[in-house]
């Protein structure tokens, strides 16, 4: 049944409320002829059960991970627990003010202080910073913070290595602080090839920006080559820990040779990803850039907690107070609650249910990587995409899986990867979903053979089916209008 919007609904004299009447006498004409509108406001007017069972019945319609699975490579949308959620929104946390003097304020301060050195610890630096507030803007700050490193060493340099296997926003946001991107070529297993990669080493080179695991889901098994390659001509080595939870308990990327990282709260410690947000991408650096570090950073000295505003190399604030504390919380929250080997048990049942799947499939879809993965694998639908007669498949494969009640997977990306299906289980999801999931996509390979028409026109069961892609970029429609306006 198709739900109207909620302006189609309503009906003149309907109200869901009951207010006292006014008991102080209103001056005509309070307010000045030019704020005035001819016309009234267009307020809807339904009861309270009109206005509860439309919003219930709109939430029953929404794909969540709740109810559902989302395979989404590169992004990591496992379930979070709900427990967090209730710390974060506990009032003595939530009706904080973040310009409290910091004598009113020791609770939160501490918190955040220990939140810093468990993300110290768990990935071998010396400090963190709590301030940025997604995983792009952690990237920002750290170029920032590379160029004020190289700065004070007397050579700017003018060059940030990318890895053709990174995540997309990598070389955006070290072209946004100035810098020339260089691509480094991927080799045969799907890892940085390091001749390329030393003949685009020099003095001009700030950094190598890598994504580890890289967007393939695999790691980078030269690690500590690469860290020395960059490190005889002095540039940094800086990580994008988006893909952390595939390393939890695992590895420590300072003792990899990472010089700066950022992480994403929201995908690795629980907070729900998606939809543009809430986030959090606090960056960590070794102690030779901590000097860099936007202030304030937080001190604690004699038992007490402080901000401290004492850095004079600081890139300066980066954002407003001290970064998305309500992600914060949940974050600290998981990480109490598991533990040093419970989070180790988080990397380790990741990496093996992208095992699982990639071993359940590899025999359906071509497999470009043929080895163990990390925290998730790349197919490619080149095979379906040739039985389809040229469409593009992984689209369609996507579009087909709705009618399985399964979220697409990431396609077309990472871009080296033709026809790419990016999929990531997570470490939250049963082997029953797993097999449930497996089955859909090799039932959708058997279709792609049998009845390829089923496959083109997908979704069938869905709310909407066939949408104009292109035309809701163009022609975004985002206000209701009455018919004749």
């Amino acid at each position: 049944m198709t739900e109207k919007l909620i302006f189609e609904k309503s009906r003149t004299g309907r109200k869901g409320y009951s207010l006292p009447s006014l008991d102080i006498p209103v001056k005509e004409n309070i307010l000045p002829a030019n704020l005035l509108t001819e016309k009234e406001p267009e307020i809807v007017e339904l009861s309270e059960r009109d206005v509860v069972q439309h919003f219930v019945r709109l939430a029953r319609k929404n794909f969540c991970v709740d109810a559902n699975f989302y395979p989404l490579g590169s992004c990591t949308m496992k379930y979070s627990p709900k427990i967090n959620e209730k710390i974060a929104a506990n009032e003595k946390f939530a009706n904080l003010h973040p310009y409290q003097p910091e004598k009113l304020s020791q609770g939160i301060l501490k918190v955040l202080y220990e939140m810093e050195r468990s993300l110290s610890e768990i990935c071998a630096m010396a400090r963190f910073s709590l301030q940025p507030t997604a995983g792009a803007h952690g990237e920002l700050t750290g170029n920032l913070i590379i160029k004020a490193y190289h700065q004070q060493q007397g050579n700017p340099r003018k060059i940030i290595l990318v890895p053709d296997s990174s995540h997309g926003t990598n070389p955006s946001s070290a072209n946004s602080v100035g810098y020339n991107i260089v691509t480094v070529k991927s080799n045969s297993f799907g890892e940085i090839d390091l001749e390329d990669l030393t003949s685009k080493t020099n003095e001009e080179v700030a950094a190598l920006m890598l994504t580890l695991p890289n967007t393939l889901g695999l790691f980078e098994r030269k690690i500590l080559e690469i860290a020395e390659i960059l490190h005889r001509y002095g540039a940094l080595l800086y990580m994008d820990g988006a893909n952390m939870n595939a390393l939890l308990g695992i590895v420590k990327p300072g003792e990899m040779g990472v010089d700066i990282l950022h992480l994403n709260l929201h995908k690795t410690f629980s907070t729900p990803h998606g939809g543009g947000g809430p986030g959090s991408g606090p960056i960590g650096v070794t102690e030779k850039l901590v000097p860099f570090l936007p202030v304030p950073l937080i001190g604690k000295q004699q038992g007490k907690y402080f901000l401290n505003y004492d850095l004079p190399n600081s890139i300066g604030k980066v954002a407003g107070f001290y970064g998305n504390v309500g992600v914060i919380l949940k974050a600290y929250a998981y990480i109490k609650a598991l533990g040093g080997e419970g989070l180790k048990k988080v990397a380790e049942n990741a990496v093996l249910n992208a095992n699982y799947l990639r071993v359940l499939l590899k025999n359906h879809y071509l497999l470009p990587y043929d080895r163990i993965c990390m925290h998730e694998f790349v197919l490619a639908a080149v095979k379906q995409k040739e039985k389809l007669g040229g469409a593009r498949a992984a689209e369609l494969i996507g579009k087909r899986l709705l009618d399985f009640g399964f979220h697409a997977p990431t396609i077309y990306f990472p871009l080296i990867v033709h026809e790419a299906l990016m999929i990531e289980p997570t470490e939250t999801e049963s082997k029953e979903v797993l097999d449930e999931f497996a089955q859909a996509l090799i039932k959708i390979d058997k279709e792609i053979e049998e009845n390829p028409d089923l496959v083109k026109d997908a979704p069938h069961t869905t709310e909407v089916l066939r949408l104009d892609q292109a035309g809701a970029d163009r022609n975004p429609i985002l206000r209701y209008r009455n018919q004749g306006d």
